[in-house]
């Protein structure tokens, strides 16, 4: 017999586009209405009635949340990281995990560089400058920053949207080199970009912009030893993941003036608590997560999590699945 009763789905915050209402026509369908996430008791409450999820970064689903959630049948996270989410776990369980990847490529690549730009001509500092009524005279030494026509930019982590990074540095006439697991031969000829070991990217970048997962072999990729290593007064940005980094070694490194400057869109933890001390740091660049943050590309990472989800639901492989060897 045809099943009749819609599933119950849980969405962990609201989305933007029409997505949400697009599925509200396929499931019985529950919303966090509010700004902050759902608590860990309120998710739990909210998934163990739930077949379907819809999460985002915020959201922890691990092997106790699944304990809890004996209907769960469907996994979709509007990222296209998912660390957040136990996958061996949801594999055991036969659980499908769908993400979201390829859409926010160009558009993370954009603020990656936007905040190349920033970082290196000082666009931050200069404003509250400016707003705090200093600016008193024209002056040939007023915030000098860092040329980027001409200088060395270290890629770490050559996938899309490192990929799409180097694009951008090329027409900046950078010189790009990068570090990856594996050579892109093709790239590098179309791109003149050259892959190097990691000492020798750290040594040589005038800076250096982050494009790797989160993983446990690149925690603390960027640590206290790395940060020594790279060139004098030598900038950072991360879009990745806050836990590349090792937050506290980089303080010392920017208060120690090691390095001449970060741009970071992701910290650890997030948010970023109001007494840490990168807040009083001028030399830092801080962002919300929000390298992908525009109308169209969040409206197509929402759509693209609705269309996994009713995949899976429906007992198909999502378009976009994290554990694909559950549909052999």
């Amino acid at each position: 017999m045809a099943r009749t009763v819609r599933p119950r789905v849980f969405v962990t915050r609201q989305l933007p586009g029409e997505a949400l209402g697009r599925l509200g026509r396929h499931v019985d369908l529950r919303v966090w209405g509010e700004e902050l996430p759902p608590s860990r008791d309120a998710l739990l409450t909210e998934a163990a009635a739930a077949e379907g999820l819809v999460t985002l970064l915020t959201d922890r689903v691990d092997a106790g949340l699944l304990a809890c959630s004996p209907d769960l049948r469907a996994v979709s996270n509007v990222a296209v990281g998912y660390d957040n989410i136990d996958v061996p776990a949801c594999t055991t369980r036969r659980i499908p995990v769908g993400n979201t990847p390829g859409v926010l490529t160009e558009t993370t690549a954009d603020f990656a560089f936007a905040l190349l730009m920033g970082l290196a001509r000082r666009v931050a500092e200069a404003d509250a400058f400016v707003r705090a009524g200093k600016w008193r005279t024209w002056s040939p030494t007023l915030l000098l920053g860092t040329d980027l026509h001409g200088a060395t930019l270290g890629i770490v982590g050559l996938g899309a949207i490192g990929a799409a990074v180097a694009r951008r540095a090329r027409g900046f006439g950078m010189r790009v080199l990068y570090v990856s697991r594996h050579p892109k031969p093709e790239l590098e000829a179309r791109l003149g970009i050259v892959r190097v070991d990691k000492a020798a990217l750290l040594a040589e970048s005038d800076l250096v912009s982050l494009h790797v997962p989160l993983s446990p072999a690149t925690r603390h990729w960027l640590g206290r030893a790395e940060l020594a290593a790279m060139k004098p007064g030598a900038l950072l940005v991360n879009t990745a993941r806050g836990g590349v980094v090792d937050q506290d070694a980089l303080m010392e490194a920017l208060r120690d003036g090691r390095l001449g400057g970060a741009a970071l869109d992701v910290m650890e933890p997030e948010p970023l608590p109001a007494d840490s001390p990168l807040m009083t740091l001028p030399n830092v660049l801080l962002a919300p997560h929000i390298a992908s943050a525009t109308h169209a590309t969040r409206g197509r990472m929402a759509s693209m999590a609705v269309d996994n989800l009713l995949a899976a639901l429906d007992g198909r492989r999502p378009p976009h699945c994290v554990n694909p060897e559950l549909f052999p």
